[in-house]
């Protein structure tokens, strides 16, 4: 703390120098270095500004007459239960110190083994995100999406905007196991299903870490489908873009505009560029990009059990829940606190055995 106090009163001198708007990037750059040590700090203060008023409160309290104690003591209880849940929320955005924690994310689902199962999961998964998402009152953009032979979707991509989005997003990554009766199936059997979810943080085209030369891209443009209006289907509004020396590609189609959906893909391709070279670079960035594994028995991350029983259980931290409609309503909070508390553990889970009953 006090580092961060002496480092953000030097940020505000500088500010307040008049030559500061002289160099604008670097200014911006010393402006969010100053609103991010300034969210640290305040919240904090506050925190012990409420631990002083309760002591206070405590001491009057102990000072009032027995028949008036009870009353007081409600109200301490009910200001404390308060107070805890806000220092818990204090507590998790401290875990979030990454470089990219306090950036929006991209998060992709592909359906895995299990055919027509695997892509209604992945459907499934896609809308329990969006609503968690939309709990947390971020924004959801649908960048990209490959509808099913039949049903589901074979693969999704959303850009997910709001506060630490990448920091909270990020322990969804891997892949998700359902076990259910099977709507598919006229035999009404149970059946297992998995779909990879994969978070990267957003990089944006003017980062000065990330320089590709315009000739290593290929743009491709074609029509659009589905809602978008009235140039939907009728001119090459949607865009793909493919970075040749990597062979990556990504595509966006949900803005009216070619313009709008270059621009979109453009972020979505730097993103993964970006964390691809990390994984590269660093084995303890190996959970930004590389470690999702195959998208098939055994390293599955969590399991949602509808039938015989109901059961959610992430198999990193052990966290669980019985409430299975809850979760896929996007209740995904206590997993994701459980796993940032739990030290945001980066192994893949290997080997794990399960029995399907």
């Amino acid at each position: 703390m006090p580092a961060a106090q002496k480092r953000l009163g030097e940020l505000n001198a500088l500010m307040a120098a008049d030559n500061f708007w002289n160099n604008r990037e670097k200014a911006q750059t010393l402006i969010d270095e100053a609103n991010s040590l300034r969210n640290k700090i305040e919240p904090l203060l506050q925190a012990e500004k409420q631990l002083d008023d309760f002591r206070v409160m405590l001491e009057l309290g102990e000072a009032e007459r027995a028949d008036a104690q009870p009353k007081v003591q409600q109200e301490l209880e009910r200001d404390l239960a308060t107070f805890f849940k806000d220092l818990d929320a204090l507590e998790l955005k401290v875990f979030l110190n990454g470089p990219h924690d306090r950036k929006n994310c991209i998060l992709s689902i592909n359906a895995g083994a299990g055919g027509t199962e695997a892509q209604d999961w992945a459907e499934m998964l896609s809308r329990m995100y969006q609503r968690w998402a939309e709990s947390r009152g971020w924004e959801v953009e649908v960048t990209d999406a490959l509808p099913g032979e039949g049903a589901g979707l074979k693969s999704i991509t959303m850009l997910i905007q709001g506060e630490n989005a990448y920091g909270f997003a990020k322990a969804e990554r891997g892949v998700h196991r359902l076990v259910r009766i099977s709507p598919f199936d006229s035999n009404k059997r149970r059946h297992t299903s998995f779909a990879s979810v994969d978070v990267i943080a957003e990089i944006e085209e003017n980062n000065s870490e990330l320089v590709i030369p315009p000739n290593e891209f290929q743009v491709d443009t074609f029509r659009s489908g589905g809602k978008g209006g009235q140039n939907v289907n009728k001119v090459e509004t949607a865009v793909r873009i493919t970075h040749l020396p990597t062979g990556l590609v990504v595509a966006s189609q949900t803005q009216r505009s070619q313009h709008q959906n270059r621009a979109t893909a453009m972020r979505l391709l730097l993103s993964r560029i970006y964390a691809q070279r990390q994984d590269e670079q660093k084995a303890e960035m190996e959970r930004f990009y590389g470690e999702k594994g195959s998208i098939s028995w055994g390293n599955q991350i969590r399991s949602y059990v509808f039938q015989p029983y109901r059961l959610v259980k992430d198999l990193r931290t052990g966290v669980e829940t019985s409430n299975v409609q809850a979760v896929m309503d996007g209740d995904l909070d206590a997993f994701v606190n459980g796993w940032l508390r739990a030290g945001c553990p980066t192994k893949r889970m290997q080997g794990v055995k399960e029995d399907d009953d």
